[in-house]
């Protein structure tokens, strides 16, 4: 009979998986947080998870979180990349010797190349007993395309984000086409 700490567990995944079917499958899913997981390298999960990992043996919760990622196409993408064990540990016991890599980040596995690195910001001080994960995304901006003559107008320009004038100006167009579209 499970303990109502595993029927907790249970039920996140259940609710997991309900906002994972109910997500288009165009969009890209990334599912990051501390799921007290610890996984090995098991040869049946080397299709989602990778070889960094910190642990010699997967705990129950690193089971839940594989089968969850296996079960969605989904690539457990904090254990690809080669760290410093010092990088990859995500949470340090209270003995202050023993680190364990517990948080970790899903991504959808045909937009696995977005993310480029995670590792650990260890001396950050968060208020909690856990380490920040920084994660580090190539996202390209899209191309912009105008339908009328079939036409690539460029890529977007980036250094206008940097200009506050700028950003101004896009923020009050914005709103004015969002403030007519609602008295519509």
């Amino acid at each position: 009979m499970p303990t109502q700490n595993g029927r907790k567990k249970e039920k996140l995944y259940d609710d997991l998986q309900t906002v994972l079917d109910r997500t288009p499958k165009c969009d890209t899913v990334i599912v990051l947080g501390d799921a007290n997981a610890k996984l090995w390298k098991e040869d049946v999960y080397n299709e989602v998870r990778g070889k960094h990992t910190l642990h010699e043996l997967s705990n129950r919760n690193g089971e839940m979180l594989l089968v969850c990622a296996l079960g969605n196409n989904l690539k457990v993408m904090s254990t690809q990349f080669q760290q410093k064990k010092i990088h990859k540990g995500t949470w340090l016991a209270p003995d202050q010797r023993t680190l364990n890599q517990t948080d970790h980040v899903m991504i959808s596995n045909e937009k696995k190349e977005l993310i480029e690195d995670i590792r650990t910001m260890r001396g950050l001080n968060i208020d909690s007993d856990h380490c920040l994960l920084k994660i580090t995304l190539n996202q390209k901006l899209p191309k912009v395309y105008i339908k009328k003559n079939r036409d690539w107008t460029g890529i977007w320009n980036k250094s206008n984000l940097k200009n506050p004038i700028k950003c101004l100006e896009y923020r009050r167009a914005l709103y004015t086409k969002l403030s007519k579209q609602t008295q519509q």
